[in-house]
């Protein structure tokens, strides 16, 4: 186990519209249901399911900007500018998240014809009353553990950008995330409480730079840990840890994250 005062936040990683670039801010503020204003948006086909960068590798070469006070939504691709737009709410609208949890919202009016051309297929644009997690409001994944799926794949290195999970710390052993589970954790200003791992999708297997599929990364975490079983989720590749919030606060990179007690 690594020492706590070693352990620090590296990277964050949010996005206020899901399956979109990433940003990396210099921190995050974190609520009691999650990081706030990440993945506030999301995508659905005409008859209301649920996509995202792992249907669409498109949406990654798009970025997204968001002032929630404003509503002032900006979404650029590789040309730059597409849309500057107030975000107003049309049609209410339930969308099922992988069957883990439903989500509410409402259509954003204007919006289709942008992220349809993108998509190449029908999709609305939805403002969520929640955030637009699959699991849970907060995502773990320790440093060490992407530079030891690499070695055990005889990779140089790994992006850990891949599996788009909002903390990154640095200083841990490999796969010591797995084992806080049911413990809190101190994150800068914020404390969590550790759940279970990620259930890893096809979505990792993605550049986040330009979306195309250039790494079997679910393949490689087979081989570094096997196909693993969960009672909540599953057989499948799992990498990664779920954080619910205890307490809300404010999370820097280079904040020191330590286990409490």
């Amino acid at each position: 186990m690594a020492q706590d005062s070693m352990m620090r936040v590296s990277l964050l990683s949010v996005t206020p519209v899901k399956g979109l670039a990433l940003h990396h801010p210099a921190y995050i503020d974190v609520s009691a249901t999650g990081v706030s204003g990440d993945r506030a948006m999301f995508l659905v086909t005409e008859s209301g399911e649920l996509i995202s960068c792992t249907d669409i590798g498109e949406l990654m070469c798009h970025r997204a900007e968001y002032d929630p006070v404003t509503g002032l939504l900006e979404v650029r691709g590789p040309s730059g500018l597409l849309r500057s737009a107030i975000v107003e709410l049309g049609e209410q609208l339930d969308t099922d998240f992988h069957g883990r949890r439903e989500v509410s919202g409402h259509v954003a009016i204007g919006w289709s014809t942008l992220f349809s051309d993108i998509a190449r297929r029908p999709v609305r644009l939805v403002v969520g009353t929640a955030g637009g997690f699959d699991v849970a409001g907060l995502t773990l994944l320790g440093s060490s553990s992407v530079d030891a799926l690499a070695a055990r794949n005889a990779t140089d290195s790994i992006d850990g950008r891949r599996f788009r999970m909002n903390v990154e710390v640095s200083g841990t052993q490999p796969q010591d995330e797995d084992s806080w589970n049911g413990r809190k954790l101190h994150l800068g200003e914020a404390v969590v409480q550790v759940g279970g791992p990620v259930k890893r999708c096809a979505a990792t297997t993605r550049n986040p730079d330009s979306g195309v599929v250039d790494l079997q990364t679910l393949r490689m975490i087979g081989a570094y840990r096997g196909r693993q079983d969960t009672a909540e989720f599953g057989k499948g590749f799992y990498f990664g840890v779920y954080a619910e919030v205890v307490v809300p606060g404010r999370v820097h990179t280079g904040d020191a994250v330590a286990l409490v007690g």
